[in-house]
């Protein structure tokens, strides 16, 4: 069995992704490390080679800045990095999440177990999305619970955006969210860990993909009910990148509901009230 892992980044450095982390944390793993840089304004080609491991492997992209349409340029280059990977699994990491080294395991495991069935299309993991700092995540059907992140690499796949996989069926030419199980681990997503600044800085350099404007963040807008405390652990590679403050992230207590979060918060109370679980899933859940 061989596992592929691949990204893609573009100023990483300028906008605070912990991708030499990210990459890092998976290399024990896999067999190859497809990694798509696009022309950067910073030194992040640079600090990828500095990795200096061998199963990385380098692909230099030119991003079409014309593309506006729903972040389809991210599809892009996803699946530019992907169509590149050889393994019998290709397991996607963005350029702000880790795996937890507890995990390692849990995830060659699943893939091993799983690479016989080919009903297995995809593996997902449970998230922590980490918010203001190290010790706070959100927990709201607006923030998804569990996702895709590795597929098989013998099946038609392709990315609308960034976030997911569409599968074709054979001689089909009907898109579907691929068929997946579970690996038993998580991942670690701290885009919302980097400051203030540099999510700003990101927003301004990537809504265009959206034919959107930018519109300033502020961590303090947000509904405080879904800031959950962290009490486990990080994974080791990405302790030095952490900030140092402590306690839950405390959200502007003036803070005024959108629509948008009022109906987040319906959809909370319906999910204790009947055991849902109301999160968007890019997946198909299938039974072992």
């Amino acid at each position: 069995m061989k596992i592929s892992a691949f990204t893609f980044i573009k100023n990483g450095m300028i906008l605070g992704f912990p991708f030499r982390e990210s990459i890092r944390s998976v290399l024990p793993i896999v067999d190859e490390f497809v990694v798509n840089v696009g022309d950067s304004d910073d030194d992040t080609l640079e600090k990828i080679r500095e990795i200096d491991d061998p199963k990385i492997r380098i692909i230099q992209s030119h991003w079409n800045d014309r593309m506006r349409v729903g972040g389809y340029v991210y599809g892009q280059q996803k699946m530019v990095a992907q169509f590149n990977c050889t393994g019998d699994w290709a397991f996607y990491l963005e350029g702000d999440e880790v795996v937890h080294e507890k995990d390692l395991q849990h995830i060659v495991d699943a893939c091993r177990k799983q690479l016989p069935d080919e009903r297995v299309e995809a593996l997902t993991f449970d998230y922590y999305h980490f918010y203001g700092n190290a010790y706070s995540y959100l927990d709201s059907p607006a923030w998804y619970r569990r996702e895709a992140r590795i597929i098989r690499n013998s099946i038609r796949s392709y990315a609308p955006d960034g976030l997911y996989w569409h599968v074709l069926n054979h001689k089909s030419k009907i898109a579907r969210y691929p068929n997946a199980l579970h690996t038993g681990a998580s991942i670690y997503h701290y885009g919302w860990v980097r400051s203030e600044e540099e999510m700003n800085r990101k927003s301004e350099h990537v809504q265009r993909y959206w034919n959107k404007s930018h519109q300033r963040i502020d961590y303090g807008e947000i509904d405080q009910k879904i800031i959950r405390h962290f009490t486990g652990t990080h994974p080791a590679i990405i302790q030095d990148w952490l900030p140092t403050e402590a306690g839950v992230f405390r959200a502007n207590p003036d803070h005024l509901l959108t629509r948008r979060e009022k109906k987040h918060r319906l959809m909370i109370h319906l999910e204790r009230w009947f055991g849902l679980e109301l999160s968007k899933k890019h997946f198909i859940a299938i039974k072992p």
